[in-house]
């Protein structure tokens, strides 16, 4: 017994004199770097700026997202989209889906050349599966699917044109719905060419994963100015990102306070600075403008 004391006194005060040589190097490293004039990185302060509301219109279908074209807006919820005039708000049209069908959560749409352009995931189930599915705005029915499949990255929950290809962005979740060693802070923002392989990928900002905790960005889009704009799961914010000089990691430059509770978004076809997006809460289609940004 004497000699398993002393053995494990032993190994305990090596390990405290190992841990105190540790912290003295490290204190002696981090003094030279200093004496070069080597600093803690602070990232840059978000700037802070307010939307402002034009309009609200009701709609059953404001549960996921929201998309306008030059006549119509559009309201998203997993299996559902409903078809409003823009000026009335009139419902003009609806594309249904079965319950616990092939489209189960159409998380968001964009519209463009007569057609929305849609991600969907299997949410809440696992393994995660995604796919892009195409509707006919005129008679809204749906026309083309393309699927992803399973992917690493995640769950598609938007995407955009981007240069020659496109940006997307997934989603990992903290609840039993996400993956048992991804949490949310490994969604990610991917890029792609033409047919859909990966080019290129980014990181999503702490300053925001903290922010849209246990979730992730549910709505994403390039703006006009060259930033990208996502949006989370449930606050009134929007926040603008830059792609980084270097380093995997986007830059959090700018938050927008928005009348809209998270999810997915649209920018006006005609006015750039217009933004389609919903209340959640309300059940609201909401229509709102943001300022440039610095």
């Amino acid at each position: 017994m004497r000699i398993f004391i002393t053995t494990t006194a032993i190994a305990l005060a090596a390990a405290s004199s190992l841990a105190q040589a540790q912290e003295m190097t490290h204190e002696q490293r981090r003094a030279q770097w200093e004496a070069m004039g080597i600093e803690d990185y602070q990232p840059p302060a978000a700037a802070e700026y307010e939307a402002a509301l034009i309009e609200g219109f009701p709609a059953i279908e404001a549960g996921q997202g929201a998309a306008a074209d030059a006549d119509h807006f559009y309201a998203i919820v997993n299996y559902v989209i409903g078809k409003y005039d823009r000026q009335t708000g009139e419902l003009v049209g609806r594309w249904k889906g079965p319950r616990g069908g092939p489209i189960g959560h159409l998380n968001s749409c964009y519209a463009e050349a007569g057609k929305l352009y849609c991600a969907n995931s299997n949410h809440p189930n696992l393994p995660m599966g995604s796919s892009i599915e195409i509707f006919d705005t005129e008679t809204m029915t749906h026309e083309a699917s393309k699927s992803l499949g399973m992917m690493d990255e995640g769950s598609l929950v938007w995407f955009d044109h981007y240069k020659d290809g496109w940006i997307a962005g997934f989603a990992h979740y903290d609840d039993e719905t996400g993956l048992p060693f991804k949490d949310h802070t490994y969604a990610s923002i991917v890029l792609f060419d033409d047919r859909w392989r990966r080019t290129g990928g980014y990181m999503l900002p702490a300053s925001i994963l903290e922010k849209m905790a246990p979730q992730a960005a549910s709505g994403g889009a390039m703006g006009d100015d060259g930033y990208l704009y996502v949006m989370g799961h449930d606050l009134p914010e929007m926040y603008v990102l830059r792609f980084p000089q270097m380093g995997p990691s986007m830059e959090h430059v700018a938050t927008i306070s928005v009348p809209a509770e998270g999810q997915a978004f649209a920018f006006d076809p005609e006015n750039a600075r217009d933004v389609w997006a919903i209340s959640r809460p309300a059940r609201q289609v909401r229509h709102f403008t943001i300022p440039p940004i610095d």
